[in-house]
């Protein structure tokens, strides 16, 4: 059950709820407006074997970002993601940038469902169009998608981040980051935009305030703008997480709880 903190901080797990149902996607809606965000969103989108339906945008940024499993399982297969007409084979530890009025859909010839995290400002619209046959001889000029691997490192304290999904391919409206905590608790901060986190490695707990709860992988958080808050790291080795704010700017900015006015 979804856990809320001071300030309206909102944790939840990945396949918390009843999930929309499409075909061979699966839509489990984590964090929106309908409990208390006001621009962003977190949804976890799991597609199964076969061709997907269509998702749309209308006036939103999308970013999509392919996990890796997350409970030893089997490895997820790769997919072919299609945006428009153009198609992209991608793997886990992969993000993707979906612009204003563009159309995503996913070919998983694999056995095992792939899943992806993904978030709008604001939300998108589901549509079961027939993915039509694509002309995969047109290409943007700077590739939507973007791998963990190809990312630099950047340095922030005692931690580290890689920027996915930035101005730098498109996306002037959302800011999409893997960033890496170690064993330990960081001092409260806060920040001037909206932010989901998603768990990727690690066990911790989310601070609000005065207020906390356990997070793992898999857990989906909300941070409301200018809240008081840390990720704590409770366990021996990384505790890394997949961080999506809005609007756009850099992960490295952070306030301390003195400069709140």
């Amino acid at each position: 059950m979804a856990v809320v903190l001071e300030g309206g901080c909102r944790v939840s797990t990945m396949h918390e709820g009843v999930p929309h149902v499409s075909g061979s996607l699966k839509i489990w809606n984590q964090i929106g407006k309908a409990n208390g965000a006001e621009a962003i969103s977190l949804r976890i989108l799991e597609f199964g074997p076969g061709s997907s339906p269509c998702l749309r945008n209308r006036e939103c940024d999308e970013v999509l970002y392919l996990l890796e499993d997350l409970n030893d399982e089997a490895a997820p297969s790769d997919c072919t993601v299609f945006i428009d007409e153009n198609a992209y084979e991608i793997g886990p530890q992969t993000g993707v940038y979906l612009r204003p009025g563009q159309t995503l859909s996913v070919e998983n010839s694999g056995p095992n469902d792939v899943r992806f995290v993904s978030s709008q400002c604001p939300e998108g619209v589901l549509t079961d169009r027939v993915v039509p046959q694509l002309d995969q001889s047109v290409s943007p000029r700077v590739s939507p998608v973007v791998r963990l691997s190809d990312r630099k490192a950047l340095p922030t304290a005692d931690r580290w981040y890689r920027v996915l999904v930035d101005d730098e391919i498109g996306s002037e409206q959302v800011t999409q980051f893997v960033g890496s905590i170690p064993p330990g608790r960081a001092p409260d901060h806060f920040h001037d935009y909206e932010e989901v986190l998603f768990i990727l490695r690690g066990e911790g707990r989310m601070w609000a305030g005065e207020t906390n709860t356990p997070i793992s992988p898999g857990s989906c958080i909300y941070l409301p703008k200018r809240q008081l808050h840390c990720v704590e790291n409770t366990g021996q080795a990384e505790l890394r997480l997949l961080g999506v704010f809005y609007p756009a700017g850099s992960p490295a900015v952070r306030y301390a709880a003195d400069e709140r006015g």
